[in-house]
């Protein structure tokens, strides 16, 4: 299987994939069918993460308050839709050229309500929608910060991911020890609605991997002005926080002290950063 492992770094080397993890089997059991990548292909042995960066520059028209249109083209919605959909399934391709089944995954939200009835006594609705931030932790590529979203070694929360099920056994990536989070509190420290706690949290441990995770209003979140964007595919799903001042300030802390690996000349908060009250009026964001 090592030559096959090799094709597909050699396939995100050339296509402009940043990262890429696998788990084994092993490191789902006991998670909900509901959210197990393994209710969708039982006969699977391997979860490969695929990941592209989502490039600072996109975030620039928000951080200066004057552009989030393209943010949402580049940032989330061609990212996901286009770029690495385009991505994900020509390395399902590979996969199958080597004669391995592959089951290509799109990020959809967990909170997604079931659209159909199980087929069989005991078996998840569908669909199932896989619980991506459990698996790219699995896949030793990320962790779960205290602001509650998905950080990687070199980008932070900079990047988004697609899935690969497949029933080829791949030697899997080991667990990511670092951690990349210093549990610095500007996030909360930032928020302008206080969405998130300061001193409530939780100990979320996925493969003997512990995170401390903030305790975080997510009905706050989504009446956030500072960012922040509604999930798009329901209602009830958490909002997209990478735009939003929180982890924008997050953001230039990683840089600032050097948590992560993707480095700039310049800094990315380069005065002080615009944030609205929950009636969008102005307020300052200096300490």
């Amino acid at each position: 299987m090592e030559k096959l492992k090799q094709k597909l770094f050699d396939f995100a080397r050339e296509n402009g994939i940043d990262v890429l993890g696998f788990a084994p089997k092993a490191r789902f059991e006991g998670v909900d069918p509901k959210y197990n990548p393994f209710s969708i292909f039982p006969k699977g042995e391997t979860v490969i993460m695929v990941g592209k960066r989502v490039c600072r520059g996109s975030l620039r028209g928000v951080e200066e308050g004057s552009n989030f249109e393209d943010y949402n083209h580049f940032g989330k919605n061609w990212l996901e839709d286009t770029f690495l959909s385009v991505n994900c399934y020509d390395m399902t391709r590979v996969v199958e050229d080597e004669g391995w089944e592959a089951v290509p995954i799109f990020p959809n939200p967990t909170e997604v309500f079931a659209q159909g009835v199980p087929v069989g006594k005991g078996m998840p609705a569908p669909n199932v929608h896989p619980d991506f931030d459990y698996a790219v932790v699995a896949a030793g590529v990320a962790e779960i910060a205290y602001s509650g979203l998905i950080f990687t070694p070199e980008y932070g929360s900079r990047q988004r991911f697609h899935m690969i099920i497949t029933d080829a056994v791949i030697e899997p990536t080991p667990m990511l020890e670092k951690s990349i989070c210093d549990e610095c509190g500007k996030c909360a420290d930032v928020c302008p609605h206080n969405a998130i706690s300061k001193d409530e949290y939780e100990i979320v441990e996925i493969y003997g991997k512990k995170m401390k995770v903030a305790k975080i209003d997510y009905s706050i979140c989504k009446k956030c002005n500072n960012g922040a964007v509604a999930n798009r595919f329901t209602s009830a799903g958490k909002p997209d926080r990478m735009a939003a001042l929180c982890n924008r300030t997050c953001l230039q802390h990683l840089e600032d002290n050097s948590l992560i690996g993707n480095k700039f000349e310049n800094k990315f908060q380069q005065s002080e950063a615009w944030a609205l009250d929950i009636d969008g009026k102005y307020i300052s964001t200096k300490n």
